[in-house]
């Protein structure tokens, strides 16, 4: 179905500025911004195009029957109902790609803040603690140089974080659905099928791949146990790919040696969960994505998707 003269287009989040954004652009369009949750059901029945991500409930569909088009603020879209927006005739894109330099960039970070032990250097200073030097070559500063960084879901991202690696003196093995889609920058590339036998090559792990039934439970007990002694993981995809229970277990008893993890099953991540307490976990509070612009590029697939949808064409990152 196409999109009314003059659609209404919602713009659905708490924190960003997607209606300064696309004031900027001068479109003619109408628009409005909805900043709770309770604000967007109230201009449910009214809106031809939805620009939303965490707000979304996917009960909004039967109520919301002049929808034509929604535009995820994130790149992933597990949290809507495919089928029934395909059955309503409701187009759905993704923001994929927009976050993909951040996300990389903030991987990189993690795995030079554990090598260079700066969790550790940011506690001393809080406590004025001047460390000296250790005798144990395990308690010191290390390079990331010759290490192996077993990356998974080398799209976008994956590949970027594989770049930023290499520049490092890392070795890169990529795992995708399809290793012959691009494996730009790696030293090998596998099929998911061939995890068995690469989880064990890995000084680190890194996780960028969707939240998929594939991936769901991917990094659990028996992965875990397969690992290098002294191995590290690092989860940007999202905090359902990996066991929760059982990476515990990994990070207190081995082989696992730390985690820096984004993204967790619950978020908030409850004060009460002991991943909190655990000296060798880094946490950042799922903002990996997260930069300056993300707005302007969120935005920018917005007016080309729409002017897409006039000519009757496929949408960037269509995934209904």
């Amino acid at each position: 179905m196409s999109l009314p003269d003059d659609p209404l287009i919602v713009l659905a989040h708490g924190a960003y500025r997607l209606d300064e954004c696309f004031a900027a652009r001068r479109t003619g369009l109408r628009f409005v911004a909805a900043r709770t949750r309770e604000e967007l059901e109230r201009l449910l029945p009214d809106l031809d195009v939805l620009v939303v991500s965490g707000f979304w409930r996917n009960a909004f569909a039967a109520r919301a029957p002049r929808l034509r088009y929604i535009q995820s603020i994130s790149a992933g879209t597990e949290q809507f109902d495919c089928a029934t927006l395909a059955a309503r005739g409701i187009r759905l894109a993704s923001a994929q790609g927009v976050n993909a330099e951040a996300v990389a960039q903030h991987g990189m970070a993690m795995l030079l803040a554990i090598a260079r032990r700066l969790p550790e250097a940011i506690r001393n200073q809080d406590r004025r603690h001047w460390r000296g030097m250790s005798p144990d070559p395990a308690l010191r500063e290390d390079t990331l140089t010759g290490r192996t960084l077993l990356v998974i879901g080398y799209g976008r991202i994956g590949s970027r974080l594989g770049a930023l690696a290499r520049a490092f003196g890392m070795r890169v093995i990529g795992v995708r659905r399809d290793p012959g889609a691009g494996g730009e920058h790696a030293d090998e590339m596998h099929a998911f099928s061939a995890l068995p036998n690469l989880w064990g090559k890995a000084d680190i792990v890194a996780l960028t791949c969707a939240l998929t039934p594939e991936t769901t439970g991917l990094v659990g007990e028996a992965a875990l146990r397969a690992l290098r002694p002294g191995a590290g993981l690092i989860n940007l995809a999202r905090g359902r790919v990996v066991d929760e229970a059982a990476l515990i277990d990994a990070l207190r008893s081995g082989p696992l040696a730390w985690a820096a993890l984004d993204v967790f099953a619950e978020e908030p991540l409850p004060a009460e969960h002991p991943l909190w307490a655990m000296p060798n976990v880094l946490i950042t509070p799922h903002c990996a994505g997260e930069f300056r612009g993300y707005e302007d590029g969120v935005i920018d697939l917005l007016v080309e998707n729409l002017a897409r949808l006039r000519r009757g064409e496929p949408l960037i990152n269509q995934i209904v």
